[in-house]
């Protein structure tokens, strides 16, 4: 089954399911990854079909060595993507040769060099079969690029979570607006926001101590950003530094990172309940959230008891300093 097939096949499957679940229940919204998939899908065929008018309407096509092609301004991987020569694409260009044309610009800083819009893949393969690769020069503006680069991503299969919220934070930190990291990254508002999101709450240092972890998915990401404290602790710093840690798999890394704070947060975070006599005049609940530390009085003398207890805050605070110095 040739590429386009298997596209089309992809894409019309997508459709049924949409119309299913549409038809099951009109007035809800698709989920978010739902969403996402149905506008990756059709940016893809869009770019498919762009390339290819760009083809019929006579735009130039040329032969480029790939050693003159950069890569893109923006990284959008944390690891290499290097493809391999028994790669499926490496194979289909070595049988019959490049069908697609990879799109470039020329280089805004560097004379004579070109950057690649789209076409990562069959760039790589080119160069890995010591071959030049087929292109279209077309001027393009950065917003331009980074969109193109954002829908070849969305087809990219081995593209994860953590890697697209990087890429998201990325071009908002370099001034792109919302509605164009969105069409860069085939998703929607809502979804857009959690992503980066998750990529302000995790410390970056963190992130990239974890890795791509290609099988951890969206509502993992969205917990670890829950729980996470604004600055790693020395015990956690101790738990990524560790040897185990270094050598484990990145979704490994990223499972002892989520079970180390679960456990920290169920240890730091405790209630008790306190009454007075059995008389139920009074009662107390007695919450210890780490940095916190909360007494909520309830029943019958809860004011006048409170009222009692916060006159006595400067005597009993003098108490406790007095009794630490003596320990």
């Amino acid at each position: 089954m040739s590429r386009k097939d298997r596209l089309k096949n992809i894409f019309d499957e997508a459709v049924e399911e949409l119309a299913a679940a549409n038809s099951e229940e009109e007035r809800r919204d698709p989920a978010g990854p739902v969403r996402t998939m149905a506008l990756t899908l059709g940016r893809m065929e869009e770019e498919t079909n762009a390339l290819k008018q760009a083809i019929r309407a006579g735009e130039q096509v040329v032969d480029l060595d790939p050693k003159t092609i950069d890569a893109s301004f923006i990284r959008d991987r944390m690891g290499e993507d290097a493809i391999e020569p028994d790669d499926e694409l490496v194979r289909s260009i070595a049988e019959g040769g490049q069908e697609v044309p990879i799109l470039v610009r020329v280089h805004p800083s560097k004379p004579n060099r070109y950057q690649v819009a789209y076409g990562h893949r069959r760039l790589q393969a080119a160069q890995l079969l010591g071959r030049p690769v087929k292109a279209i020069i077309r001027p393009l503006e950065d917003r331009e690029l980074v969109v193109a680069q954002g829908i070849e991503n969305s087809a990219r299969q081995n593209l994860s979570y953590i890697e697209r919220a990087l890429f998201a934070y990325a071009l908002e930190e370099r001034g792109f607006e919302r509605p164009i990291v969105m069409q860069a990254l085939s998703t929607d508002k809502t979804e857009l926001s959690k992503m980066i999101s998750v990529v302000r709450q995790i410390p970056h240092r963190l992130v990239h101590s974890i890795g791509n972890a290609p099988s951890i998915g969206r509502r993992r990401w969205l917990a670890l950003a829950e729980l996470v404290p604004s600055r790693p602790n020395s015990s956690l710093e101790s738990v990524v530094t560790a040897p185990s840690f270094k050598t484990a798999t990145s979704d490994t890394r990223f499972e002892l990172v989520f079970a180390y704070l679960t456990d920290k947060a169920s240890k730091k975070n405790t209630a008790t309940r306190w009454t007075a006599d059995g008389s139920g005049r009074i009662a107390a609940d007695i919450r210890s959230g780490g940095r916190s530390y909360t007494l909520a009085f309830k029943a019958e003398d809860a004011t006048s008891f409170g009222a009692f207890v916060a006159e006595k805050l400067d005597t009993l605070y003098t108490e406790f300093k007095q009794k630490q110095s003596g320990d």
